[in-house]
């Protein structure tokens, strides 16, 4: 699959199948996470995989209750260090944060050519979550990503034009139409 293609199939799946991820797949997920760009090629993250059912679950309970991530055969914590990301960028004074959704947006597109559904969690007990997986005081919990089979295969479809903004909506050439 081209990345085009995984781009307009990408989903927030929020119901998983029983499905284990294949050792092969859990490593071109890691890879994927690995190889994403950062500012000044720092690196700034550290990345928690959770496969346990058990701590899946705890982890879902301090995400707001939102248990349905415990379906998921995976969650990756992504942990920004900003004492490491001294390469500031503009309007942030930081890039930990940015480096880290750049590399689980890296981890969506492979999961969603592995025909792996993903979603963005950003409710989340941070000081309950570091407290839970040891997650040190100088590193911050930027988001969650549970990683699994969709319950249903029509969750991996093509996007539709209609779910989209227009691009006359999105787009200016050369300078802001504001």
């Amino acid at each position: 699959m081209d990345v085009m293609q995984a781009i307009r199939i990408r989903r927030s799946v929020r119901h998983y199948a029983p499905r284990a991820i294949a050792p092969a797949t859990l490593e071109h997920l890691r890879e994927a996470l690995r190889a994403a760009p950062s500012a000044c090629n720092l690196q700034p993250w550290h990345f928690i995989l959770v496969t346990e059912p058990g701590l899946r679950r705890r982890v879902a309970e301090l995400c707001s209750q939102q248990l349905w991530m415990a379906e998921a055969s995976l969650i990756v914590v992504g942990c920004g260090l900003p004492g490491g990301a001294y390469c500031h960028m503009a309007g942030t004074g930081n890039s930990a944060t940015i480096d880290v959704a750049i590399a689980l947006d890296h981890l969506t597109l492979a999961a969603a050519a592995e025909g792996l559904g993903t979603c963005w969690i950003g409710a989340f007990d941070e000081a309950a979550l570091k407290e839970l997986l040891h997650v040190p005081a100088d590193q911050r919990i930027i988001a969650l990503m549970p990683v699994g089979y969709p319950a249903e295969r029509s969750l991996l479809k093509p996007l539709e034009e209609s779910e989209r903004k227009p691009e006359s909506e999105i787009f200016s050439q050369e300078r802001h139409r504001g």
